[in-house]
């Protein structure tokens, strides 16, 4: 996926927040906001988007811990492409179809590893490829993978601040920026813009070993 392009607008039409803080109409304004360092722009964005974001994830029914894990892969990649976002007023379709990606490959992964005559899982990952689109398939979920092991990588390259203020930032449920200064000692006005650097300095090593 091509980062700043919305991969997808089927999901433009969902309720985005469900209760949620955040209305449509002011999605794309809090994006920019919250790429400029707002951190309550970006507190506005989690709190309305997730249920968004957590609606997608368990239509897939995957386990908990997949669950979880897919959840916070989303708002990482999100983290990542903030500022780059082409169309932020379609920041939701955004996370919905990265959500839906990223549980097809932790499906995809599944089905590889444990033989099943499930006819609901089959179904859930069946898209009538041929053999030669299931090869190409293949390539591209191991060239995910490594991509994403090159980020956790170079992740954990990032000074022990930056480590934990994005480790606190992409849990589930999010913490309050509040919740994120008592436990850190970190002031609420640093920490968006603190964000903001780690996650350059993320994306500059990322960048440097073509991995972006």
């Amino acid at each position: 996926m091509r980062a700043g392009t919305v991969p997808s607008t089927a999901y433009d039409d969902w309720p985005y927040t469900r209760g949620g803080a955040v209305d449509r109409a002011d999605v794309g304004a809090l994006v920019r906001s919250a790429a400029d360092g707002d951190a309550a722009a970006w507190k506005a964005i989690v709190e309305g988007l997730s249920p968004l974001v957590w609606s997608v994830v368990r239509a897939h029914r995957l386990s908990d811990a997949d669950a979880h894990e897919v959840y916070q892969t989303v708002w990482f990649r999100f983290a990542q492409h903030l500022g780059r976002l082409r169309e932020p007023e379609k920041a939701g379709s955004w996370l919905a179809s990265t959500a839906r990606h990223e549980c097809l490959k932790v499906i995809k992964a599944l089905r590889r590893m444990t033989p099943t005559d499930d006819p609901q899982l089959l179904d859930r990952v069946s898209e009538g490829r041929t053999p030669e689109q299931s090869v190409l398939d293949s390539e591209e979920a191991a060239a995910e993978s490594e991509r994403v092991r090159r980020l956790w990588q170079e992740f954990e390259k990032l000074g022990e601040r930056c480590r934990q203020l994005l480790r606190v930032l992409i849990a589930s449920p999010p913490p309050s920026y509040q919740e994120v200064s008592a436990a850190l000692g970190i002031a609420v006005g640093s920490i968006g813009p603190t964000r903001q650097r780690c996650l350059r300095r993320l994306r500059a090593r990322l960048e440097s070993r073509g991995t972006a």
